[in-house]
């Protein structure tokens, strides 16, 4: 497939890189995140008790849960460090569903349990969906670096395309959603956006989501518990109101 940009010269030395995030997300075998969230289909299906129950028994969410990295000085992530339940997601920003979440779930979710002290959300740029992505990812890594990465996310999934690398997250319109996002030092973010270390950052949360088989987006875990899609509200709040009565248990 190919991909014209009118920035083709600063693009092509990132060209077998973005290659091979492609073919890796194509090729990425079932890992514990799938087979985690096979076992709790599985487990509703035998059992009258309710489908977050597994989390206490389930060993494999437990392995899944260490992917939180509760560092208080994270800039991609919101709420306390030390709250009860962590949410992981891993998310496009060119993913029609994932703006759905973004912008429908996710508000209702920081109200209730994120600004109450029970949940933090920890943001994982999964940036599957080609040159654009990777380029949204790696500008909201920037806009993080001046403590304005929410308010970037929102403004990149306010303007997720319908159609992937279509020009929507070309670099003078990353610019520019920076600016309307309060990043302070635009050139510093400029700066910051063609750096080694935003496509590092990029890069480990790309393979962090493949090593547990995240082939698809948006995909969550809750304390470990995977949800798979932008589902709706009432299953993100069963799942961690369930997490917050088994964080409670194990400390008492």
């Amino acid at each position: 497939m190919s991909r014209k940009t009118t920035n083709s010269k600063r693009r092509k030395p990132n060209s077998n890189r973005r290659k091979t995030f492609a073919g890796l997300a194509v090729i990425a075998a079932i890992g514990l995140l799938a087979i985690a969230a096979i076992q709790m289909v599985g487990s509703d299906k035998k059992s009258d008790k309710p489908a977050a129950a597994a989390t206490e028994t389930n060993p494999m969410y437990a392995q899944l849960a260490k992917m939180a990295k509760r560092d208080a000085k994270d800039p991609l992530a919101m709420g306390r460090a030390d709250a009860p339940v962590v949410m992981v997601e891993y998310s496009d920003f060119q993913c029609p569903f994932c703006k759905v979440f973004a912008t429908k779930i996710e508000p209702q979710l920081v109200s209730q349990y994120v600004d109450q002290g029970v949940l933090r959300i920890e943001w994982r740029s999964m940036a599957i969906f080609g040159a654009e992505s990777e380029d949204a990812s790696r500008a909201a890594w920037a806009a993080g670096q001046q403590g304005k990465f929410w308010e970037y996310h929102r403004a990149l999934f306010d303007h997720t395309p319908e159609k992937k690398n279509t020009g929507a997250f070309t670099r003078d319109k990353l610019v520019e959603l920076a600016g309307a996002a309060g990043v302070p030092d635009i050139e510093k973010f400029r700066a910051d956006l063609d750096s080694p270390a935003a496509t590092a950052a990029v890069q480990a949360d790309v393979n962090e989501g493949i090593g547990i088989g995240v082939n698809s987006t948006p995909a969550f875990l809750i304390n470990g518990r995977p949800i798979l899609g932008a589902q709706p509200i009432e299953q993100f709040r069963a799942a961690i109101d369930a997490a917050r009565t088994t964080a409670g248990q194990a400390t008492e």
